[in-house]
This record gives C-alpha cells, structure tokens and sequence, in this order.
C-alpha cells in the first residue's frame, strides 16, 4: 500500500539522519530513552501497538527480531530463546510473531479471531478501588461508567498470564481472562497501558477520518484518556504522623 511504502522510506531516512544503520535500532534506542524517563520519575501513558511493541523491543535489545523483508538481513533463528523479560514494563514470557503475513507483534494481543467478540457483546469493567487506600487507581479509574464498551486496535487486549505479577489490571474482559487497561511502577515513575485504538470506533481502519469528539461529549472510553491526561498534575496530599 502506498501508505506503508511512503512510512518506510520515512522511517529509514529517521533512522540514517540520526545515525543509525537500521529502523529497528532507532526504535530501540526511543523505547530505551522513554524506559529512562519513567524509571527517573516519568509517567508513561499508551494504546494500543504503543503498549506491546516498547517491551517487545527492550527484551530483543542486541538482537535481531526483524526478517529479510524488513531489513534485509534475517532475523536471529534462536531470538526468542533469547528475550530478557527483566528489561520490559508490563509483560513477560511472550512468545514473537514470525509470519510476516499475520497481523500481530507477538501473543500478548488477544487478536480478533481469538476473542470472539462482535461490536455488539464487546465489553470490558473498570475494578473498584479505594480512595484512601489506593488513590492513583481510583484516579485511572473514576468514571461514570463501571462497563465499558470495547474497541479494537492492532493490539486490542492483553493476556493476563503475560503480564507480570507486580502490574495491576485495572480493567478487564472477564470472560476472556484479558486484560483492558493496566498501570504499574517503574522505579521512580509509572505507566498506564490502554489496549484498542479509538474508544468511539470499534473497528479502525487506516486512513480513516478522525473522531469528531463534540459527538461523544460523555465518552466512557475517552474518559480513561483524559485520567491518563490529568493524572501527572495530582499532588498527594501529606499524611498526619
């Protein structure tokens, strides 16, 4: 498709302006650099391929996980007996998708022909969390809506015996055992991973016109976005002692 031509040709003249011999390596070095952030206080939010393709590129650093058509040398046969989980924000244990003709990155996604949902039974539900007890996912969390109308992306939904045991799944869809929308701790910051791609458009197609957000002024969905947006400006208040 012409769309994806004219990104490849962006994308390898980023990575030669920056002084990187391939993409993968600058994608490396940007997934690196925003791990950095986090880790010294930073807060991360991101949807849906954002979520699954930083980890999937800090667990293959000094690898190669890209086949001959992407960047014309073959991918390391022993690659995934290679992946260091220990460098990933939320997910481990994954196992990389090869098929250059399969829509995904790796497992984590639960992909449309595995859910076997439609538009019309898709939803996912927000847990309940204590305001003194746990205040920043009762901030990711506030909505007036508990049941959440689901969305589709390149990476729709987690599966939750991929994700580490230290993330909490602050939304899920129960009866895939997936995970929705996940938030952890990264040193001295924190993330927030929201899977799907555009709240008020189930199915979202390239080059398709962007949402018109004065149509959906009381957006379950958005409404997580802009939790996300105006998370990093709470303060905590100071405890008596």
């Amino acid at each position: 498709m012409p769309w994806y031509q004219q990104q490849q040709t962006e994308f390898e003249a980023s990575a030669q302006k920056h002084g990187y011999g391939k993409v993968s390596l600058l994608k490396l070095a940007i997934a690196k650099r925003i791990k950095s952030y986090v880790a010294s206080g930073g807060f991360l939010f991101a949807m849906c391929s954002a979520t699954d393709t930083y980890d999937i590129a800090l667990a293959a650093e000094g690898l190669d996980i890209c086949e001959k058509m992407y960047d014309g040398d073959p991918m390391d046969p022993a690659a995934q007996s290679k992946l260091d989980f220990e460098r990933t924000f939320a997910f481990e244990n994954f196992q990389l998708v090869r098929n250059p003709y399969e829509y995904e990155f790796s497992n984590i996604d639960n992909s449309p022909q595995s859910r076997g949902l439609n538009e019309q039974n898709d939803y996912f539900t927000l847990f309940q969390f204590s305001a003194k007890w746990d205040p920043i996912p009762t901030m990711l969390t506030q909505n007036h809506e508990k049941i959440i109308h689901s969305f589709m992306g390149q990476t729709t939904g987690f599966k939750k015996d991929l994700i580490k045991g230290d993330v909490l799944v602050l939304g899920e869809t129960k009866q895939l055992d997936e995970a929705r929308y996940i938030h952890g701790v990264i040193e001295k910051g924190f993330f927030t991973f929201y899977g799907g791609h555009d709240p008020e458009d189930y199915q979202h197609y390239v080059n398709e016109e962007p949402t018109d957000l004065n149509l959906h002024p009381n957006s379950a969905g958005y409404r997580l976005i802009l939790n996300n947006i105006l998370f990093p400006a709470a303060k905590k208040k100071k405890q008596k002692t």
